[in-house]
């Protein structure tokens, strides 16, 4: 069965960073899109990052752009989210996220939830004022 789990959630101050990492197994993680959304209560959920099975190309939500870079290591089957200048309204659940594709770009259906095949349990982070 596969497996995702993310971890490095947290408490921080605004202005503050926090690196996230999302382990998969029991998947050919190089042949999936690998991706990062959020939830906060009462709200779909947003996409925040994606990255390509090569690790070629990214795609960010404007939101995010400028402070959180996701990168991806196919040797360790871990993809990471690194925030910088995190602000009160980055305060969500994150969850991890894989859509089995070795597109060498990040299409629009792949900022959406639904096209996604596998999920981790998510890691709470929040950010204070």
């Amino acid at each position: 069965q596969v497996q995702i789990v993310e971890s490095g959630g947290g408490l921080v101050q605004a202005g503050g960073s926090l690196s996230l990492s999302c382990a998969a197994s029991r998947l050919s993680f190089s042949d999936y899109v690998m991706a990062w959304f959020r939830r906060t209560p009462g709200k779909e959920r947003e996409f925040v990052a994606a990255i390509t099975w090569s690790g070629g190309t990214t795609y960010r939500a404007d939101s995010v752009k400028g402070r959180f870079t996701i990168s991806r290591d196919n040797a360790k089957n871990t993809v990471n989210l690194q925030m910088n200048n995190l602000n009160p309204e980055d305060t969500a659940v994150y969850y991890c996220a894989a859509d089995f594709s070795r597109n060498r770009i990040i299409t629009f259906a792949q900022t959406q939830s639904a096209v996604y095949d596998y999920w981790g349990q998510g890691t709470q982070v929040t950010v204070s004022s």
